[in-house]
């Protein structure tokens, strides 16, 4: 790897411990080490793509600790998996001839939609509901996942907290939710940064040590989300959700 600065090197790994330990939970953590890469001198497709490569360490890791805890349904995510890495393999192509500005509008609408549902059910995601699907839900849920892996191959921003909110939909508590989106969000992970490697825009002397980091910041975030309950990861996901809200019209009206 080539030489970088120490300063530089420091700001990097302490972004992607932040970034990691808010995107084990809820998502969302790109919202910090995407800029971060960015003020770091990388041009934004470079920093997308370094960035993926970083939080597929991350979310590996956290997708390892929700695992252990017992808070991921194999049976469900297991079929979910190929469908989630198609689905952003074939976004992360297509945002090569599309441009991806023409989601933000729609994006702002279903993360308003998202926050405001989850502030107005105040005991949603607190026990576990779920005892399966029919198979006309499966299908349905089915097409949310794989559109939810297109969308995050393709934009991104949010994913964690769309595929969050899609396992609170049919029952399942927001730590289960928490810990079936983050196996989910690895496999769109991977399938992006497979397009990535092919494309060879990744600056690996910056996302090999941020991804160590973000190792850590996984291990910890998911850890602390996995002992403090549902309680925890609904406030952090509220306030992931109205952070990203926040974002997205920044952006709108920055480009007005």
């Amino acid at each position: 790897m080539e030489d970088i600065n120490t300063y530089t090197l420091g700001f990097l790994v302490l972004s992607g411990f932040l970034s990691a330990f808010v995107d084990s939970v809820v998502g969302g953590g790109g919202l910090i080490s995407i800029p971060a890469l960015m003020f770091a001198g990388l041009p934004p497709s470079t920093a997308i793509a370094t960035n993926k490569l970083a939080s597929s360490m991350g979310s590996l890791t956290s997708t390892i600790s929700f695992m252990r805890s017992g808070k991921v349904n194999f049976s469900l995510v297991s079929k979910l998996f190929p469908l989630t890495a198609a689905a952003s393999f074939l976004g992360a192509y297509v945002v090569k001839h599309i441009s991806s500005e023409i989601l933000k509008p729609l994006v702002l609408f279903l993360l308003i939609a998202v926050a405001g549902y989850t502030l107005l059910k105040k005991d949603w995601g607190k026990v576990s509901r779920y005892k399966g699907m029919s198979w006309r839900r499966s299908i349905l849920f089915s097409f949310a996942i794989f559109s939810i892996g297109f969308y995050d191959g393709f934009f991104g921003a949010g994913t964690g907290s769309f595929l969050l909110f899609s396992f609170l939909m049919i029952g399942f508590d927001f730590v289960q939710s928490a810990g079936n989106a983050k196996v989910l969000n690895f496999a769109s992970n991977i399938a992006a940064l497979i397009m990535f490697l092919h494309l060879g825009v990744i600056h690996f002397s910056y996302g090999i040590p941020m991804g160590i980091a973000m190792i850590l910041g996984a291990l910890v975030g998911s850890n602390f989300a996995i002992k403090k309950g549902v309680s925890y990861v609904r406030v952090l996901f509220i306030a992931v959700t109205i952070f990203l809200i926040g974002k997205n019209i920044f952006d709108y009206m920055s480009h007005i």
